[in-house]
């Protein structure tokens, strides 16, 4: 088999995600025979540095022979069991060690399947548990600027128009208030007087503010300081409106710290996590709530005021196991420490950007970096052209948009770093201005 005949089979049977599926009459379609490590492999022999870790999930390098052990174990014992009525092990053991890495009050866990569900499970659990104790909360809020996912909760919360539009019509009520600028404390002010004007004219509406702690992911790697969270939690609090933390992104070492909420010393009503959760092996996601609200929902069967949401593969114990092994990895291989020298060596790659005239800035927070070029017009795809240049040269780019972005796995060393960022240097260089 070689990359053409699998790439006719595959245009003949498959619709991918988040693609104009026209593209490929003339891009590439790339398949991926086996990976290792940072790289992935194609049918033809050629290898690609995985620089934005496969969509932000693989946190471990490929094929990491502790994960796929941990699974394969697993899976000769139990493979799969309904979570209504019954448990197992490794969901319980997960469910006590995610309670106690993660910032405290946060003491219950419901899993799902994916980052997408695990943002419904908790806007419809807010808006439930407003609801159990007599108010109705009709409204969520989110910053401009942000992404939660593609279901139509998650994306009714999202600001990114180009997921969105379309689907106007079909979305839940919501509003935005404007995310700080960037990360000045002028910038955080004026964000969070904007936010306590907004609360004061319609907080007794809105169950839940949902935010990107620090990092926008979709919206083009935007970077925030944390001491807006603090001071939006303030707020909240003063409101009676839920917090939520969607750490999907950002949890699991990505910002610096396990947790971006971390960095503002704040403890959120929700924290959902997915992505890096399974260490990039299998779908698995979390939403963790505070006993309060768990409170609200419990009581006689009469009162119907039970949380009624599941997924068939609800806390499945496969991927409960590789969830359980990446947080022994973190544990017992002092990866964030490790990773401040991968930190730092991304920081001194990154400055070398702002000497070519078609950057507009940079930016870093922990393992995630940004070089945003131009303000080009988006139909001229100038990101597309890195990402071409990117494939040609070993590296896998996939711009959002103007913004190149770097998100690499844990095991990258420090020549590879070097050669992520040169790669994609001489990408940029090339784009006319």
């Amino acid at each position: 088999m070689n990359n053409r005949e699998l790439t006719e089979r595959d245009l003949k049977y498959l619709w991918h995600p988040c693609t104009q599926m026209k593209d490929h009459e003339r891009l590439p379609l790339i398949p991926v025979r086996h990976a290792e490590g940072v790289w992935l492999y194609d049918f033809e022999g050629r290898r690609y540095l995985d620089a934005i870790s496969s969509w932000w999930v693989n946190l471990f390098g490929h094929g990491n022979s502790r994960i796929a052990d941990a699974i394969t174990r697993q899976t000769r014992e139990l493979e799969h069991v309904l979570l209504a009525g019954f448990s197992h092990l490794p969901a319980i053991e997960l469910a006590e060690k995610l309670v106690r890495i993660s910032p405290g009050g946060l003491e219950k866990v419901f899993y799902a399947d994916n980052g997408s569900s695990a943002i419904e499970v908790a806007l419809k659990m807010s808006y439930h548990a407003h609801r159990n104790l007599g108010e109705e909360r009709f409204l969520f809020l989110s910053l401009t600027n942000s992404y939660h996912g593609e279901t139509l909760g998650a994306l009714s919360i999202g600001d990114v128009a180009l997921y969105k539009t379309t689907y106007q019509p079909l979305l839940i009520r919501n509003i935005q208030t404007p995310v700080p600028e960037n990360k000045s404390p002028e910038a955080t002010d004026s964000a969070l007087k904007a936010l306590e004007q907004l609360l004061r004219e319609r907080g007794e509406e809105i169950a839940a503010i949902i935010v990107e702690p620090i990092v926008q992911g979709a919206g083009g790697m935007h970077m925030y300081a944390p001491e807006y969270l603090r001071g939006a939690r303030k707020l909240t609090q003063q409101y009676g409106i839920h917090f939520i933390a969607d750490e999907i992104m950002t949890g699991f070492g990505r910002t610096g710290t396990m947790f971006a909420c971390e960095q503002a010393g704040i403890s959120p009503d929700f924290m959902t996590l997915s992505k890096g959760l399974t260490g990039g092996f299998l779908p698995l996601s979390a939403v963790l709530t505070t006993d309060e609200i768990y409170r609200a929902f419990y009581c006689d069967y009469a009162e119907q005021k039970a949380f009624l949401h599941s997924h068939s593969y609800t806390g499945n114990p496969l991927a409960c196991a590789a969830a359980l092994e990446t947080l022994k990895i973190f544990e017992e291989d002092n990866v964030l420490e490790m990773n401040r020298r991968r930190i730092s060596r991304i920081s001194k790659n990154l400055q070398r950007f702002t000497l070519l005239d078609n950057v507009k800035s940079i930016r870093q927070t922990g393992m995630i970096a940004a070089v945003e070029m131009l303000d080009y017009p988006p139909e001229e795809r100038r990101g597309l052209e890195v990402y071409l240049y990117g494939l040609e040269h070993e590296v896998l780019l996939r711009p959002l948009g103007n913004v190149i972005y770097f998100m690499p796995p844990y095991v990258i060393t420090d020549a590879q770093i070097d050669m992520m960022m040169e790669v994609a240097y001489e990408g940029i260089k090339q784009v006319k201005k």
